[in-house]
C-alpha cells in the first residue's frame, strides 16, 4: 500500500528548531486496536465489560475486533515503516499478559508481543512502550479496582514481569497513561471503564495510580537498570474565563484537579496543598501513608505530555466537586468539539519546563479528530487534520526555541480505531480504517507527515554540513613552514 507524499511546498514549519535525532511518531493503545479479544489467552479487562454494557459506549461498540491488529501487525508495521516513522508508542494489554492481575505472564502473549517489538526494531523503528492504557484485568476491578492499594501493588509486580521477558527489546518505557482518566472519568464521573460514580473512589484511584507508577519505576530497573522510564500525562491548558476572584479561583481548582494532582507528586515530591485541601473531603490525606510521596517521586528519565485542548473555566455553584463549569475554547472545529488553539501547546510545555525540574519531554499524544471519508477516487484527503498538525508542530517549535528540551513528537494516531465511549464514531487516524473490510487507507496527512519528517532529516543535514564548513573556514592555515 503506497502512500503518497506530499511535498514541492513551503510547509510554514520551523523545522530546523527541532534537534537531530528528534523523535517523530505515531501512538495506538492495545484495546483500541488489538481485537482478538477471546484469543492467545487473554482475559476480560474493565473495558470489555464496560463496552459490553448497554448504554456505556455509542452504539454499543467494543473493542472485540476494533483494527484486528492481532492478526494484522505486520502489514502495520510495514506502514509504520513506510510512514518514515522514527518511533512509535504502544501499549501492552495486561489482560493480554496477565489475565488474572496477577502471577506469571501467559506465553502466548510474550510471544505475540516479542514478534511485533522485534518488527518494529528490523523496521529501525523505535518502540516507546506503554505498560498501562486503561484496560484493568476485570478480577482485580472485581476485588476493588484501583480504589485498593493492593492494585497499585499488583501493577508493580506486573511491570517488573513484562520488563524482564520484554526489555530487551525496548529501551523507552511508559508506566502509566494518563491516569487523570484511568480515576475521574473510571471512578468519579463514570464516562469511562469501569464507570463507577464515586469521587472518594476517583480520589483514592489517583493516589494509588500515582503510587504504582512509583512502584512501578523501582521494580523495572531492579529487573533493567539500563532502560529509560517516564509516564505520560495529559495536562489541560486551564483559562480563566474572567479576571473575577471566583473565576480565577475557580480555574485554579480545576488545574489542581486535572494538572497538579499528577504532576507535582512525580515532579516536585508531593501533593500541594492546594490538591490537599481541594480533597480534604474525599480524604487524601488520610490515603498518603508517611513513604508513598518519596515513592511516587522515585526520578524518571523523561515526562510524556498528552495534550488536545484549551479549557475556559469559570465559577459555577451548581458543580458539586470543582465548584467550576468548563468549555472548550472556541475555535472548537474537531468532531469532538474540542479547541484547536495551537499556542496552547506551547502554553503546557513551557510550563513544565519553568514549573519543573529540568527533564526531557515528549509530547506523546497530539492530535484531532474530523470526519474523515473515503472519496470516489479511493482517497481520503483530510486538509483539517493537515492544518491541525501544522499549527501545534509550529508551536512545539516555537517551544523549542524558547528553551523547552522537546525530544520527540508522537501523532494520534496512527489509525483510526475504538475511541472508548465513541466507539467507532470518531477518526483520528493518519491511516483511514474501513471497519467491516478492515481495509487500511492512508489519509492525504499520512503523506503530508511523512514529508514533514524527510524534510525534517535534510534540514538537519544540511545545518550540520553548514556548520562544519563554518568550522574549517575558521581554522587557522599553515603555510608548511612546520610548527
Amino acid at each position: 500500500m503506497n502512500i503518497t507524499t506530499t511535498g514541492g511546498q513551503d510547509l510554514g514549519l520551523d523545522l530546523a528548531a527541532f534537534p537531530a535525532g528528534f523523535v517523530w511518531g505515531a501512538a495506538t493503545a492495545a484495546y483500541q486496536i488489538e481485537g482478538a479479544a477471546n484469543e492467545g489467552g487473554r482475559g476480560p479487562s474493565i473495558w470489555d465489560t464496560f463496552a459490553h454494557t448497554p448504554g456505556r459506549t455509542l452504539r454499543g461498540d467494543t473493542g472485540d475486533t476494533a483494527c484486528d491488529h492481532y492478526h494484522r501487525w505486520e502489514s502495520d508495521l510495514d506502514l509504520v515503516a513506510e510512514l518514515g516513522l522514527t518511533a512509535y508508542r504502544l501499549s501492552l494489554s495486561w489482560s493480554r499478559l496477565q489475565p488474572a492481575g496477577r502471577g506469571p505472564l501467559n506465553p502466548k502473549a510474550i510471544a505475540f508481543y516479542r514478534q511485533l517489538l522485534a518488527g518494529l526494531r528490523e523496521r529501525g523503528v523505535r518502540p516507546f512502550v506503554t505498560l498501562y492504557h486503561w484496560d484493568l484485568p476485570q478480577p482485580l476491578e472485581d476485588a476493588g479496582g484501583w480504589p485498593m492499594r493492593a492494585t497499585a501493588e499488583r501493577f508493580a509486580a506486573y511491570a517488573g514481569r513484562v520488563v524482564a521477558e520484554l526489555g530487551d527489546l525496548a529501551d523507552d518505557w511508559v508506566t502509566l497513561n494518563e491516569p487523570w482518566c484511568s480515576a475521574l472519568l473510571g471512578y468519579g464521573t463514570g464516562k469511562h471503564a469501569p464507570g463507577r460514580t464515586s469521587y472518594p473512589d476517583a480520589v483514592a484511584a489517583a493516589h494509588h495510580l500515582n503510587l504504582a507508577h512509583g512502584l512501578a519505576v523501582l521494580r523495572m530497573r531492579e529487573q533493567r537498570p539500563g532502560i529509560r522510564v517516564g509516564v505520560t500525562h495529559l495536562i489541560t491548558d486551564v483559562v480563566p474565563a474572567s479576571s473575577a476572584p471566583a473565576d480565577l479561583a475557580a480555574a485554579a481548582r480545576t488545574d489542581a484537579d486535572n494538572n497538579l494532582m499528577f504532576l507535582d507528586p512525580v515532579l516536585r515530591g508531593g501533593y500541594p496543598d492546594t490538591v490537599y485541601d481541594l480533597y480534604a473531603r474525599y480524604g487524601l490525606r488520610e490515603l498518603v501513608r508517611p513513604t508513598d510521596e518519596q515513592t511516587i517521586a522515585t526520578p524518571i528519565d523523561f515526562l510524556g505530555v498528552n495534550h488536545y485542548q484549551q479549557i475556559i473555566v469559570s465559577h459555577d455553584d451548581a458543580e458539586p466537586h470543582l465548584g467550576a463549569k468548563a468549555v472548550p475554547a472556541e475555535p472548537a472545529t474537531t468532531s469532538l468539539r474540542w479547541s484547536v488553539k495551537p499556542e496552547s501547546l506551547r502554553n503546557v510545555l513551557l510550563r513544565i519546563a519553568t514549573d519543573y525540574p529540568a527533564l526531557p519531554l515528549y509530547v506523546t499524544e497530539n492530535g484531532a479528530s474530523f470526519d474523515d471519508h473515503v472519496d470516489h477516487r479511493g482517497q481520503v484527503v483530510d486538509p483539517e487534520r493537515i492544518d491541525y498538525l501544522r499549527g501545534y508542530f509550529q508551536a512545539a517549535a516555537q517551544a523549542v526555541r524558547e528553551g523547552v528540551d522537546l525530544q520527540g513528537y508522537f501523532v494520534w494516531s496512527l489509525m483510526d480505531n475504538f475511541e472508548w465511549a465513541e466507539g467507532y464514531s470518531k477518526r483520528f487516524g493518519l491511516i483511514y480504517v474501513d471497519y467491516s473490510t478492515q481495509r487500511r487507507t492512508p489519509k492525504a496527512s499520512a503523506g503530508w507527515y511523512r514529508y514533514v519528517i524527510t524534510r525534517h532529516t535534510r534540514t538537519v543535514g544540511q545545518n550540520r554540513r553548514g556548520a562544519a564548513a563554518e568550522s574549517s573556514a575558521q581554522k587557522p592555515h599553515h603555510t608548511g613552514d612546520g610548527a
